[in-house]
């Protein structure tokens, strides 16, 4: 009886089947963030810490925490935005060209995820599909055509509610900066890397009276082929909806 595709995966990412990984080999190390065009306008985004202290029980946070698919039209602050892509995805420290500190636990702190947005109800931001550099903290525009939206619901198989959505994050992998260390492993720990991310905004968003709703289901080509990934590198890994409640 031939395995599955689920169970040949595990087996061949076992610490048993690994192969000298590209950083034994003494292979040149990927860069710490992609790179992207300087030329695209460029928005700064407010430190987090401008936003004011808030007192808020932990226990709370953790044992309401649920998936929420049904949002106010109400806009979210650039402040609360840079606020949650802090907690998603903040760098703490940047060690030389070797790696970063960030803000959620990642394999061997290779932190291979990238953060995509598609804004829809930010104060301040046209919509459209951004990504966060967030070695500098800020936003670069990526795509701002009117059916940008529309592709990206229909990438996650019509779900609608995405369209309410204040902004919904989009983690896409640099395949590359992970397996550069762990070799076909590192696959494994993308998809973890994503569980931690995806988390911090669940409960980050508490805070500033949003809610989230974490995607799995999407058209993995159809995706990758609207935010301009090659789909072998670079693809998507997992998707979540935010707005107020």
């Amino acid at each position: 009886m031939s395995k599955s595709i689920g169970h040949e995966f595990m087996v061949q990412t076992r610490y048993e089947n690994m192969k000298q990984s590209d950083q034994g080999n003494k292979v040149a190390q990927p860069a710490l963030e992609m790179d992207y065009d300087g030329t695209r306008t460029i928005i700064d985004l407010p430190m987090p810490e401008e936003i004011p202290p808030i007192t808020i029980d932990f226990m709370a946070v953790v044992e309401l925490r649920t998936s929420v698919r049904d949002y106010q039209n109400i806009p979210i602050s650039l402040l609360e935005l840079s606020y949650l892509l802090w907690c998603t995805q903040g760098v703490k420290q940047v060690l030389g060209n070797k790696a970063t500190l960030r803000t959620v636990p990642s394999a061997g702190a290779r932190h291979a995820l990238e953060t995509y947005l598609l804004i829809h109800n930010v104060e301040g931001v046209k919509p459209g599909l951004y990504r966060f550099l967030a070695l500098e903290h800020k936003l670069i525009e990526i795509n701002l055509s009117e059916s940008i939206s529309e592709e990206i619901i229909k990438a996650c198989l019509d779900q609608s509610f995405i369209g309410k959505s204040a902004v919904t994050f989009l983690w896409t992998a640099q395949a590359n900066r992970m397996t550069w260390r762990y070799g076909e492993r590192g696959y494994r720990y993308l998809h973890l890397d994503a569980g931690h991310v995806c988390q911090n905004l669940y409960l980050s968003a508490q805070v500033v009276g949003c809610g989230v709703c974490a995607i799995a289901a999407f058209d993995d080509e159809y995706m990758n082929t609207v935010i301009g990934l090659d789909g072998e590198e670079q693809f998507i890994v997992y998707v979540a909806a935010l707005g107020k409640r």
